[in-house]
């Protein structure tokens, strides 16, 4: 797996990608059957950034960024550049001047199983960044590693052209087979939420708007009307 930087990957279309990232973290995941979330250990080092692109992924060496180099020269427009380290590793993997060349490059948002540092001047460049944690300590670059191979990233497996969605909620992986599916699904999420909101804005209430209200009286839930004896060793007893 090592030793390999591929340049030509396929990707979903464009109005799909950009489609899902406006559709947010959690809608996607959702809308997917709750699968491809990153774990929590992968948070918004930039708040309030959201991004939707086409993963380019780079497999580095412990301590070693050399391939985050080599990926960010062969992104394009619209890509996100998705970091895993071949074993646990905190230090600061990417920071401000690797911000400005993804953007350069037409990058949309970054996403490592790393450390990051230079986080003031990350949050002023305003560019998507998410990452396992914040690190002042710096890497080398003398271990080949590879550009555009499937890696595993915040306990997900990412394949090159994936569609990674990111907002304040975490990151979320969609395979990029499935990306206009996932698309229509998240529409649909949206769709039906927006009319509960609706039902609510006119007086309902959420236990009967999603029929839960018969399923708490079959798991034993009982109302009662006025103050209850709490000195009874069993207040609810009929």
């Amino acid at each position: 797996m090592m030793g390999k930087a591929v340049r030509t990957i396929e990707r979903a279309s464009a109005e799909t990608v950009r489609a899902l990232g406006e559709q947010g973290t959690a809608t996607v995941h959702e809308a997917q059957g709750r699968t491809g979330l990153m774990k929590p250990r992968i948070g918004a080092i930039v708040p309030g950034a959201a991004m939707g692109g086409s993963a380019v992924t780079a497999l580095c060496a412990p301590g070693d960024n050399w391939m985050l180099h080599v990926a960010i020269e062969l992104m394009q427009p619209g890509d996100v550049l998705v970091v895993a380290p071949t074993s646990e590793c905190h230090d600061g993997y990417f920071g401000d001047i690797l911000a400005e060349f993804v953007s350069l490059r037409g990058g949309v948002g970054v996403v490592l199983d790393t450390g990051v540092r230079d986080v003031a001047v990350l949050r002023k460049q305003g560019l998507p960044v998410f990452a396992r944690a914040v690190s002042a300590q710096g890497t080398v670059k003398e271990t080949v590693g590879s550009v555009n191979v499937p890696i595993v990233c915040g306990g997900v497996l990412v394949t090159p052209g994936d569609v990674v969605v990111g907002d304040d909620d975490g990151v979320v992986i969609v395979p990029r087979q499935s990306a206009d599916d996932v698309l229509a699904a998240a529409r649909a999420r949206v769709e039906k939420e927006d009319a509960m909101r609706e039902r609510l804005r006119a007086g309902d209430v959420t236990l009967d708007i999603i029929n839960l209200r018969e399923k708490l009286e079959a798991r034993g839930l009982r109302y009662f009307d006025g103050p209850l004896d709490w000195s009874s060793s069993d207040p609810t007893r009929d």
